[in-house]
């Protein structure tokens, strides 16, 4: 799960990045046989999409700013159309806090701003929007984990601008059988919302636990399949927070 080497049976250590106990388990399809999805089913044919030149324009603003001036400066301005940031940090450091406030700032600008929790029900989300003086905001918010359900809904209607998973190790999808949390569903769960993305142009902020060594929790895959990770660190002791894009 460090470096993408594989192996035929189990081991402790990684003989390639010399990283223990990253090695799991996942089931392939024979070479030679058909193509099967999750659950037995054969994978349908390819569609033919589509290709564009590079003379388009875009017709959106490029950056969509969330008006929190240092959180634009660590995103280069505001958030790219069809971006996925990886936002880690450990436990109660603040991101949710961070995230209800960007979403509520972007809100209030006349874009559609949806937060899905996966951890927290909507009233806690709800309590701590009024804490910080944003019950008031517009934003379309649902306690969810099931990636499909998410997905239907948020293609249902106009576009949203911006959207928060909280958390992406929380979240589950049909299209592998395994247990939320685990290496496969994790990554499973961030290729589906991170096609989304691409498809409707909505930025998407997926929040991901950290380790004790601080290393963000889940595959290191999915560190890869996102625009950019961002890490948000900070001290008991002090009273400021730290946001940097690594």
């Amino acid at each position: 799960q460090a470096c993408g080497a594989v192996y035929q049976r189990w081991q402790g250590r990684c003989e390639a990045c010399g990283e223990w106990n990253s090695i799991a388990e996942e089931a392939t399809n024979d070479a030679n046989a058909a193509p099967v999805a999750a659950g037995g089913a054969r994978l349908k044919k390819g569609r033919v999409f589509a290709l564009e030149g590079l003379a388009g324009t875009p017709m959106d603003a490029p950056r969509l700013p969330s008006g929190i001036a240092e959180l634009d400066r660590v995103t280069g301005g505001g958030f790219v159309k069809g971006s996925v940031i990886l936002l880690g940090g450990e436990p109660g450091i603040g991101k949710s806090t961070l995230l209800i406030q960007a979403a509520a700032a972007i809100a209030r600008a006349g874009a559609r701003s949806v937060y899905i929790s996966g951890e927290e029900s909507s009233g806690q989300v709800r309590l701590r929007a009024q804490r910080l003086g944003l019950g008031d905001a517009p934003v379309e918010l649902a306690a969810e984990t099931h990636v499909e359900d998410i997905l239907a809904t948020l293609a249902n209607g106009p576009a949203p601008r911006l959207v928060i998973i909280d958390s992406i190790q929380t979240m589950w999808t049909d299209a592998v059988e395994a247990a939320p949390g685990t290496v496969t569903q994790v990554r499973a769960a961030a290729q589906g919302l991170i096609r989304f993305a691409k498809a409707s142009g909505a930025a998407i902020i997926l929040v991901g636990h950290v380790t004790k060594d601080g290393q963000i929790a889940g595959p290191r895959v999915v560190e890869h399949m996102v625009d950019a990770v961002m890490s948000f660190e900070g001290d008991a002791s002090h009273h400021f927070r730290i946001l940097r894009a690594v």
